[in-house]
C-alpha cells in the first residue's frame, strides 16, 4: 500500500509527534509498504506529478530518525520559519493524503487528537488509521472524558474547571483538597501538567497550564501506583507499571531513555490484571475509541483502579508504552504497526 504517516503539525506534543512518525513509517517500510512521513503544518512544495516518486519502500528509502528534546518544541518560533502562518494544514496535505491508499495519524495532540482531521478526512472520503471523530473528541477533552466515566461508575479523580473571573485559589483548596494535580484540558504527553502542594504552587501552575491552553482541569491527586492497559482490536494488552526514578511521569520521564522504569506484564494479581484490563475496555467502549488506544490509571490505597485518562493516539516512540505491552504479548512492533494500518 502507499501510505502517508501524518506527524509534526503545530501542537505542543509536535516533536513527541515527529519521533513516532518516524518509528512508524521506518516499520511499515519493514512491512513492505511504500510510505512517506508528512509534516502536516510544513506541507511539501511539490508538483503532482511528483506525488507517486514520494512514496518510498525500504529498500530506496533512507530511515527515518527524530529524537524527542526534554522540553516541549517553541511553536511560535516554528511558525516565524514557515510560511504557512495559522493555517494548520500545509501544501499539498490534504491532496497527498487523497493520493494515498491510507493515512497513518500519528499527529498527537491538538488537532491530531481532538477529531478535527479525522472529521476533515471522513469529508474527503480519506482512509485513516485509528479513532473516528467522535471518539477522538470525547477522550480529547478530559472535562468531557471525566462526566461520561463519572455517569457510567468509572472511579475517575475528583476535579473541576478552572474559571479566573469566579474561581480563588481558597475555593479551589476547600473543593479540590491539597495536593492537587493541575492540567490542560485537551493536551497529552504530560505538557502544561504540575503537582502542587500549597497555594503558591497553585497559581504558578495555574499560569504555566494557561500558556498551553485556556481550559485548566484541577483534580484531586490520588496516590498509588501508575498503570497503563493498550486496546487492540478490541481486546486489552498486558498491563504495564511506570515507575519514574524522580518526580512524577512528566513531558522529561516519558520521552528521555532510562528516566522511567517500565514492568510489563505488571507485577499484578491475575485477580487485579483482568480488573483493569476489564475496565479498560469498558473505558474504550464509552468513548467510542477504535483499533488501538491506551487507557491510564492509578491503583489507589483503597485496592480501586482510578482512570486518569484515555489516550487515542498512543505514544509510538521508542520509549512508550503500548509498543511494549504489545511486544510482551508477542506482537513486534513492525507488526502492531502492520495491525493497524489493515485494520
Amino acid at each position: 500500500m502507499k501510505i502517508v504517516v501524518l506527524a509534526g503539525g503545530l501542537s505542543p506534543e509536535r516533536d513527541v509527534s515527529l519521533s513516532s512518525g518516524s518509528q512508524i513509517a521506518n516499520a511499515l517500510r519493514v512491512a513492505d509498504h511504500r510510505v512517506l512521513l508528512l509534516d502536516v503544518y510544513e506541507g511539501l512544495q511539490v508538483d503532482e506529478s511528483e506525488y507517486d516518486s514520494l512514496f518510498e519502500d525500504n529498500i530506496t528509502g533512507k530511515p527515518y530518525y527524530y529524537k524527542v528534546k526534554d522540553t516541549a518544541p517553541d511553536l511560535n518560533e516554528i511558525k516565524r520559519k514557515s510560511n504557512n502562518g495559522n493555517s494548520l494544514i500545509g501544501k499539498n496535505v490534504l491532496a497527498l493524503c487523497q493520493f494515498a491508499d491510507i493515512v497513518f495519524i500519528a499527529l498527537h495532540g491538538a488537532m491530531g487528537e481532538n477529531g478535527q482531521i479525522q472529521a476533515i478526512f471522513d469529508v474527503l472520503g480519506i482512509k485513516y488509521t485509528g479513532t473516528g471523530y467522535i471518539g477522538s473528541l470525547l477522550a480529547m477533552d478530559k472535562d468531557l472524558t471525566k462526566k461520561l466515566l463519572q455517569k457510567e461508575s468509572v472511579p475517575t479523580a475528583q476535579w473541576l474547571i478552572y474559571n479566573e473571573n469566579s474561581m480563588s485559589t481558597g475555593y479551589i483548596v476547600e473543593k479540590i483538597g491539597l495536593p492537587c494535580v493541575v492540567k490542560p484540558c485537551s493536551a497529552g504527553s504530560s505538557i502544561g501538567v504540575s503537582i502542587v502542594y500549597n497555594i503558591k504552587e497553585l497559581e504558578k501552575a495555574i499560569t504555566m497550564a494557561n500558556k498551553i491552553e485556556s481550559s485548566i482541569l484541577i483534580e484531586k491527586m490520588i496516590v498509588g501506583r501508575e498503570f497503563s492497559v493498550g486496546m487492540l482490536q478490541g481486546k486489552a494488552l498486558p498491563v504495564i507499571e511506570i515507575i519514574p526514578k524522580e518526580g512524577f511521569y512528566d513531558y522529561k520521564n516519558k520521552y528521555q531513555a532510562d528516566l522511567t522504569k517500565d514492568i510489563c506484564p505488571a507485577n499484578l494479581s491475575e485477580y487485579d490484571t483482568s480488573r483493569v484490563q476489564n475496565l479498560a475496555l469498558r473505558i474504550s467502549e464509552i468513548l467510542r475509541l477504535g483499533t488501538y488506544s491506551r487507557m491510564d490509571f492509578i491503583l489507589d490505597v483503597s485496592g480501586e483502579f482510578v482512570c486518569l485518562e484515555a489516550n487515542t493516539l498512543p505514544g509510538m516512540t521508542p520509549t512508550s508504552l503500548i509498543p511494549q505491552e504489545a511486544l510482551a504479548k508477542g506482537v513486534s512492533y513492525t507488526e502492531l504497526c502492520n495491525i493497524i494500518v489493515n485494520e
